[in-house]
């Protein structure tokens, strides 16, 4: 069975009850919930990972100074033969290009990474740079003119498929 895994980052809610029915319920078919970051509150954490059957999650530039005490800025998760790093840049204040991603992971700390999942952009990304896959699933709940989308990360073995999903149309 191909595990299925979810990116969502950046949902800016304060109770996970807020939350988008659509992205609950992508959370809860997931096989690995992942969250790249900017919750807002630690309830909307408590409940990601109660309806998630498998969770990875960190921290963002937007989040409070208990939350970031709480969660790590950076993780790494192996599926199948996929290490896949997550973050969401605190450094990051404008775009910026996926590359620049690289010094938050270093190899003698962290190994080889495959593909590399963050939030704070609010864009849909899916690009490789020096054979690592950057992928952001884009803004966790929509909002004027921006819909709600996620990404799901399809892997077999060491191969990921990178499918968008919009949960939400913007309002």
């Amino acid at each position: 069975m191909t595990p299925n895994v979810l990116l969502v980052g950046d949902t800016h809610i304060r109770d996970w009850d807020q939350a988008h029915p659509e992205l609950r319920r992508a959370v809860r078919t997931a096989d690995i919930a992942i969250h790249a970051g900017d919750w807002v509150h630690l309830d909307t954490v408590a409940g990601f990972q109660a309806e998630a059957q498998r969770s990875v999650v960190v921290h963002g530039n937007s989040d409070p100074v208990d939350l970031r005490e709480a969660l790590p800025w950076r993780a790494v998760l192996e599926v199948e033969d996929i290490r896949i790093g997550v973050t969401h840049p605190a450094w990051g204040r404008e775009e910026f290009p996926p590359d620049r991603l690289f010094p938050d992971f270093p190899p003698e700390e962290y190994g080889r990474l495959d593909a590399i999942c963050y939030g704070h952009l609010h864009e849909m990304v899916d690009e490789t740079v020096d054979s690592v896959r950057f992928v952001n699933g884009g803004q966790g709940y929509p909002s004027f003119l921006v819909p709600g989308t996620v990404a799901w990360l399809h892997v077999t073995g060491a191969t990921v498929e990178v499918e968008f999903e919009e949960f939400a149309p913007a309002e």
